[in-house]
C-alpha cells in the first residue's frame, strides 16, 4: 500500500506527541513500564500551526515587499555536532598544523544545501538594509574595520541587536603581509579591543583584508584570541557574481563575500546586492544559514 504523505512541522510535532504515549485534549496516557504522561491539549497544536502559518505569511509578504522572485528558503536547525574545520589545501602556511594556527577555509564541510553570507568593511550604513534583512530573516556575519565603523558605531550596535555577529577585519584594512608581526598584531588585537569596548564581545573569527595573510598574520591572530579565519568561495555585488572555483557554481557550505557598499562604489545599493544574492541561491535550492552556528 502507498504510504500517505506527511507534512513536516505540525505533523512531525503531532507524531512526536503520539509516539510519546500521549493522547489528545489533555488525556493522561499510561506508557508501558512508565509513569502516566499528561498530553498537551489539541489546541496547543492548533496554536503551533497558526504560528507557522503566520511566520510563513510574513516571510512571503517581506519577499514581495523587497522585490524578491521567491521566498527565501528556511535554513535547517544548527548541527548538534559541529563540522570539523580544516585549512583548505593550498591555503596553508609553513608549519600550519605543527604551530596549531587557525584554519583558513572557504567552505564549511556540510551536506545540506546551505551557504553563508558574510559582509566586510563597514563603509555603507544603510538603515533600509537593516530593515530588509530583519524582515526577510536572513542571517549574515559582519567583518568590520574600525577606520570605517568609527563613523557610526551605533549603526553596527543596532545590527548586533538584530542578531548579527560582529567580527574582526583589522583597524585600518592594510595589506598585512607587508607589515611586521608586531604591526600585524596591533592591527588585529587593536580591532579585538575596539569590538570588545563598543559591542561587549571579543571575536574569534578574523578575515584578513583582501584575503592576504602569511605565517605572521596567523600567529598574531591566534595570540589575539582568533580561532578561525574564514575566507570565501564566491563574491556577490549589486550587479554580478564572481567565483573562486573554475566551475563558477555555488556548492554546499560555501562562504559568500560581499561588502558594505553603496552607489559611490557599485552600480546599485546593498539592497540590490541582497536581491541578486537571494534570487540566485533560492532558485538553486540553497538556504542561508548562520556561519557561527557551524563553528
Amino acid at each position: 500500500m502507498r504510504r500517505p504523505r506527511v507534512r513536516t512541522g505540525l505533523a512531525a510535532l503531532a507524531l512526536a506527541v503520539l509516539a510519546s504515549g500521549c493522547g489528545a485534549d489533555g488525556d493522561t496516557v499510561e506508557p508501558a513500564g512508565g509513569q502516566p504522561l499528561q498530553a498537551p491539549p489539541a489546541r496547543a497544536l492548533d496554536s503551533y500551526a497558526d504560528k507557522l502559518r503566520a511566520a510563513q505569511a510574513a516571510r512571503a509578504a517581506a519577499a514581495e515587499r523587497w522585490g524578491l522572485k521567491k521566498v527565501p528558503l528556511a535554513a535547517p536547525p544548527p548541527p548538534e555536532k559541529k563540522p570539523h574545520i580544516t585549512t583548505r589545501e593550498g591555503f596553508e602556511v609553513d608549519g600550519h598544523e605543527r604551530l596549531d594556527l587557525p584554519p583558513v577555509f572557504t567552505t564549511v564541510p556540510v551536506k545540506e544545501k546551505v551557504v553563508f553570507l558574510t559582509i566586510d568593511d563597514g563603509a555603507e550604513k544603510d538603515p533600509e538594509f537593516l530593515r530588509m534583512m530583519t524582515e526577510l530573516q536572513v542571517p549574515y556575519s559582519a567583518f568590520l574595520s574600525d577606520y570605517l565603523v568609527e563613523e557610526d558605531y551605533g549603526y553596527f550596535k543596532d545590527m548586533q541587536k538584530r542578531g548579527v555577529a560582529l567580527h574582526n577585519h583589522t583597524l585600518h584594512h592594510p595589506y598585512l603581509p607587508g607589515l611586521s608581526r608586531a604591526e600585524q598584531k596591533r592591527e588585529i588585537c587593536g580591532m579585538q579591543d575596539v569590538i570588545q569596548k563598543r559591542y561587549g564581545t571579543r571575536p574569534v573569527l578574523f578575515r584578513p583584508p583582501y584575503g592576504n595573510y602569511d605565517k605572521s598574520t596567523l600567529r598574531a591572530a591566534r595570540s589575539c584570541g582568533i580561532t578561525h579565519v574564514p575566507l570565501w568561495n564566491e563574491e556577490v555585488f549589486a550587479d554580478h557574481w564572481e567565483y573562486r572555483e573554475w566551475d563558477r557554481k555555488i556548492h554546499p557550505g560555501d562562504i559568500v563575500l560581499s561588502h558594505f557598499r553603496g552607489r559611490e562604489d557599485w552600480d546599485g545599493t546593498m539592497r540590490d546586492m541582497i536581491r541578486r544574492f537571494l534570487d540566485k541561491v533560492t532558485a538553486e535550492g540553497y538556504a542561508v544559514a548562520r556561519l557561527e552556528d557551524y563553528l
